[in-house]
């Protein structure tokens, strides 16, 4: 009943969308449909959003993206703070990261926080999904996300400033300025948002109980509170400079700062007072790039250079006494990343194609507490001071016997430290099946590792300097079709269905160990599977009007087959904590003239928070749907072009948690206002 209930809505979802968006518009370009792909995509299971589902909601970060635009999981721990992404039943490690080439995982953890990636900052974005990460980078057992910026396309100066205002005194500000010409391109651009972020939500956590005059408890109730301490300030700015000395050569340099200043919010089971708690995160990161690409003829050659410094700072504090804090902790941690890479292609041959890369990431980390004193005046250890290079290397060979048929073989080989992998395989098929409607088969097998994270190995006390690297074998096999028409009107329709299979050995875990602390371990087998599905249509019902619907479904079991632990391990045969079955999403867009609608949908299934699958109240989340509304209007004036834009997020005031204890907002507004001066 479960699962009829959930495509039941899925499937109403979709109707009544439709049929809303009957009444509005979105523009629809031009109709081509391609059998030709290109050859470096060769059986490749990847998902690319457009500049639209980037800049459609200015404020939304790459976090929000995906959970519209994707049917991966986004775990997040509320409004501005910590948010990853998994794919496939996998971790949020298991996901690499990129930007502009350089990975961005934090070294210390793996992982990537996807809500200090503001979407303003990226012109193109996409998924690659498990094998076909391989074509990428190594260590997503899961996928990657790849983000790059680009050039502006049109020439002479450009200037954008869009404010916007919202709900729980929601302030965000945006400012690009470009300019072109026929050899240099510069590029500004700045975020700023602020907010005390104290948006209200029933505690379900807590109960307050009512009395009679005989002080006997009559009812209770779950008190409203407000999100505590959860105020934030984010500052972004990027700087693009590019330098066109001849066809098909391009330098260019790339800078991104992020100051960003976060309130950690309590708890719902929190009950302390508020003004009594500091708990406070800081972060300055500096990612800066230098690029060389050189184009001719059937060669290609990129050679990139690039630096990231963070500093980042935890500060737990509590008042013992009025105007009294005492540091419970204080924890400062420094990165620097030096990355150089050299990448290759050559096509000598409409039938073959080559191409090859190393690349290198020297990481330097020093991570401490400078609050652990012991009763001896001395500082404890806690933290490490570790420097560790990561250097991989790839080759792939591609080839086309006929035009219907097309091949991929890969190699990878990497290294972390003095600790090399055995070579990563990967093999990619795929085929034209009828140039009437584009339906392409594909299939791909690889295995893959991922080397533990330097806190997995060396964090005092805990780290394990013996963990094993982590091992993928993965396979999928799918089809994607796409066609299209301008009879009776223009429409274009595309979609994919994928079957992926993968078994992960040694999974790493945080355990308790007999000494008080935790400690990681490579104990799990996890077997994770399951079906991946888009459907997207774009339409033109009416002169003037046009709709586009996107969909994605996911269904991920993702089950740990390794031994019990112990006679009391529950966790054998049952679903990871924190990854739902299903997931999905759907996107409607209507427009009309210089009017646009949209509505955003998105739907996990429960999610447990035990790994014994525990049903009981603090075991389990239960599922959740999201309905998001956005309409906005394009004036052009003389001088200058207006848009004016009004968002209403969780539009039927759900109430959920994506990780437990920490409640999100309920209906919320957003109101937007573009400026871009016409020249």
């Amino acid at each position: 009943m479960a699962n009829m209930r959930f495509f039941s809505t899925v499937y109403l979802a979709f109707s009544l969308s439709f049929a809303a968006f009957a009444q509005h518009n979105y523009k629809l370009g031009e109709v081509e449909i391609l059998a030709k792909r290109p050859m470096k995509e060769i059986g490749v299971q990847k998902t690319s959003f457009d500049s639209l589902a980037l800049k459609e909601n200015i404020a939304l970060s790459m976090a929000d993206i995906l959970t519209f635009n994707s049917s991966i999981f986004v775990k997040s721990y509320g409004r501005a703070t910590l948010s990853t992404v998994a794919f496939r039943g996998t971790s949020p490690s298991h996901t690499q990261v990129t930007w502009n080439g350089m990975k961005i995982n934090n070294p210390m953890l793996g992982m990537t926080d996807f809500s200090t990636i503001p979407a303003f900052f990226v012109d193109n974005a996409a998924l690659f999904h498990g094998t076909s990460s391989v074509n990428e980078t190594g260590g997503g057992l899961g996928g990657m996300v790849k983000l790059s910026t680009a050039p502006v396309i049109n020439k002479g100066p450009f200037i954008q400033y869009v404010q916007g205002i919202g709900s729980f005194r929601t302030f965000d500000e945006f400012l690009r300025f470009s300019y072109r010409n026929n050899k240099w391109t510069f590029s500004t651009r700045a975020v700023f948002s602020s907010s005390p972020n104290d948006y209200k939500y029933v505690n379900h956590d807590k109960k307050i109980n009512i009395y009679d005059d005989d002080k006997n408890i009559i009812s209770q109730y779950n008190p409203t509170e407000h999100n505590k301490s959860g105020a934030f300030k984010d500052f972004h700015f990027l700087q693009e400079i590019y330098f066109t000395p001849a066809p098909g050569e391009q330098l260019g340099i790339n800078a991104w700062y992020i100051n960003s200043n976060r309130q950690l919010p309590m708890l719902s089971t929190d009950y302390g007072d508020e003004r009594q708690f500091e708990n406070r995160q800081r972060e300055h990161t500096l990612r800066a790039l230098a690029f060389w690409t050189h184009s001719q003829h059937s060669w290609k050659t990129d050679l990139r250079a690039g630096y990231i410094h963070s500093w980042m700072a935890y500060d737990y504090k509590r008042e013992i006494s009025p105007d009294m804090w005492a540091d419970m902790t204080r924890s400062r941690t420094n990165i620097n990343t030096i990355f150089a890479k050299a990448d290759a292609e050559f096509a000598p041959s409409r039938n073959w194609y080559f191409s090859a890369n190393i690349s290198a990431h020297q990481n330097f980390v020093r991570s401490e507490d400078k609050n652990i004193i012991l009763q001896n005046g001395n500082r404890a250890i806690v933290g490490y001071d570790k420097a560790r290079i990561e250097m991989s290397a790839y080759a792939s060979a591609k080839w086309q016997p006929v035009e219907f048929i097309g091949i991929s073989a890969v190699l990878r080989q990497e290294m972390f430290g003095n600790k090399w992998a055995p070579v990563i395989p990967a093999l990619f098929l795929d085929g034209i099946i009828s140039k009437k409607g584009n339906l392409i088969l594909k299939a791909s097998i690889s295995k893959n590792h991922k080397f533990p994270s330097l806190n997995d190995l060396y964090f005092l006390p805990g780290g394990n300097p013996d963990l094993k690297n982590e091992t993928g074998f993965t396979y999928d096999a799918g089809a994607s079709f796409q066609f299209g028409g301008v009879y009776p009107r223009p429409f274009n329709i595309s979609g994919s269905a994928t079957w992926f299979d993968s078994y992960i050995n040694d999974w790493i875990i945080w355990l308790p160990s007999a000494k008080g602390f935790f400690s990681p371990r490579n104990m799990k087998q996890v077997h994770a599977f399951g079906i991946e599905a888009k459907l997207n249509l774009a339409l033109q019902p009416a002169p003037d009007w046009n709709l586009n619907i996107n969909t994605n479904y996911s269904w991920t079991p993702s089950i740990n087959t390794g031994e019990m632990m112990s006679q009391f391990d529950q966790s054998v045969g049952k679903q990871l904590p924190y990854v739902p079955k299903h997931s999905a999403s759907l996107i409607g867009r209507l427009s009309w003239r210089s009017w646009c609608f949209s509505y955003k949908w998105a739907f996990y299934s429960q999610r447990y928070t035990m790994s014994s699958n525990d049903y009981s109240i603090s075991g389990h989340l239960p599922n959740y749907y999201m309905s998001n509304i956005s309409l906005d209007k394009d004036l052009s004036l003389k001088h200058l072009d207006l848009q004016l834009k009004i968002a209403v997020n969780n539009l039927f005031n759900e109430e959920y948690l994506s990780v437990l204890s920490h409640p999100m907002p309920g209906i919320n507004f957003e109101f937007f206002i573009s400026i871009t001066p016409r020249w």
